[in-house]
């Protein structure tokens, strides 16, 4: 039997504690009730953290499953127990916002592979009694959804109104309408891709031999020897975030600006604003997230390609689908550029799926769909709202 368990705890950063015993919603599935991953490893017992946020209707035509991107968590729209910041999103998900918790009944889950309540390597290993560690079978986009569908199962919900996500949340919400159209009526990835680049592929590689190349790593067995590799975590996170913004918006916000200081110090200091502005978001990201987590996740997004799953071809992905679709993406984003997006929308065309497209100008990059961007803001309302009528559920503004 799975169980929905809540365990509120104190945090006390990212240990294993936090992942079995998360601040949020868990529901636990026993050995008898395995996850079958893509590699053909069987995953049980296992469990998923999750959130909720608004009012699950009669006929429960009216939930939204928002998925996260890389390393984010089921805090979408709540504050972070770990950080105490508000939710990664909740500039989109909340009353009267673009995902209008009045309306819909919004479900946001942690990855499998993540650190924040759902089985991952920080997860204890009922086999040794120890984290997993590298022991934990790696997990793929699908490997998540799947997950995601059992949870949908759980909570008693046949058909979900919108899956939407950026980034690998993007993936997810492709995944999800290629995996079960029938049970998903909206699509909406945004700065997201049908399968990863070589270049993002070895982005990625970069920050995974970081975090191996630190000391503490162990082998990745650094839970048990109570130590972490902080350093080459932190420097995985600063290559990242290089990728997450453009180069407009990286001029425009540190230039050559120096930090806090007249003159060159011929030394390898922070002397310019924007290596401090690295070192600090490298240092704050080691207090919330787990290496081992931080390998898992990329090699997903690494193996992400719905071509390969579909026999070369990613209109078969999407053949005889009912879904509708809203693909966006940012003009400055270089990680997922709109080339990315208009494949998939040529494939969705092949298709004869219902798709609506739309490039938003953006100098701020990849990270554009978590910021303040209101031509976003207003496409993901009106095509929810167009949806919404289509579906015969009110919309945002009109009566139950």
């Amino acid at each position: 039997m799975n169980a929905e368990t809540p365990k509120p705890t104190k945090s006390e950063g990212l240990k294993a504690s936090e992942s079995e015993s998360p601040s949020s919603k868990l529901v636990q599935f026993s050995a008898d009730e395995p996850l079958e991953l893509d590699s053909g490893a069987k995953l049980g017992p296992w469990q998923i953290a999750y959130e909720t946020y608004g009012t699950l209707n009669t006929d429960k035509s009216n939930t939204v499953l928002v998925c996260h991107a890389l390393t984010g968590d089921q805090y979408v729209a709540s504050t972070n127990p770990v950080t105490g910041k508000p939710g990664w999103w909740s500039l989109m998900v909340g009353p009267g916002k673009p995902i209008d918790t009045n309306h819909y009944f919004v479900i946001c889950a942690n990855v499998l592979g993540g650190c924040l309540g759902t089985t991952g390597p920080a997860t204890v290993n009922p086999a040794t009694g120890n984290a997993y560690g590298l022991d934990l079978p790696v997990v793929t986009i699908r490997d998540m959804v799947r997950a995601q569908a059992r949870l949908v199962d759980h909570l008693g919900i046949d058909t979900l109104f919108a899956v939407i996500g950026g980034s690998m949340g993007g993936m997810q919400a492709l995944q999800w309408a290629a995996s079960y159209p029938e049970r998903v009526f909206a699509s909406i990835p945004i700065a997201a891709a049908a399968r990863h680049t070589s270049q993002n592929i070895a982005f990625h590689e970069v920050g995974r031999q970081a975090i191996m190349a630190d000391p503490n790593w162990r082998s990745g067995n650094y839970i048990q020897e109570d130590v972490r590799p902080t350093k080459g975590l932190a420097v995985a996170r600063m290559a990242a975030h290089v990728t997450y913004m453009s180069d407009e918006s990286l001029h425009q916000k540190f230039g050559r600006n120096l930090q806090d200081r007249d003159n060159l110090t011929f030394g390898f200091d922070a002397d310019f604003q924007i290596e401090s502005y690295l070192r600090h978001q490298g240092m704050t990201f080691v207090d919330r997230f787990d290496a081992n987590s931080y390998l898992y996740v990329t090699r997903a997004m690494d193996y992400f390609d719905l071509t390969e799953e579909f026999n070369g071809s990613l209109a078969n992905a999407f053949k005889g689908t009912d879904t509708r679709f809203c693909i966006m993406s940012f003009t400055s984003d270089w990680l997922f550029p709109t080339s990315e997006s208009r494949s998939v929308v040529k494939a969705l065309n092949a298709a004869a799926a219902n798709v609506s497209f739309v490039e938003i100008d953006s100098d701020r990059g990849h990270d554009s769909f978590l910021l303040n961007v209101p031509e976003m803001f207003e496409t993901i309302s009106g095509f929810l709202t167009g949806a919404a009528r289509a579906r015969g559920i009110p919309a945002p503004g009109e009566k139950t």
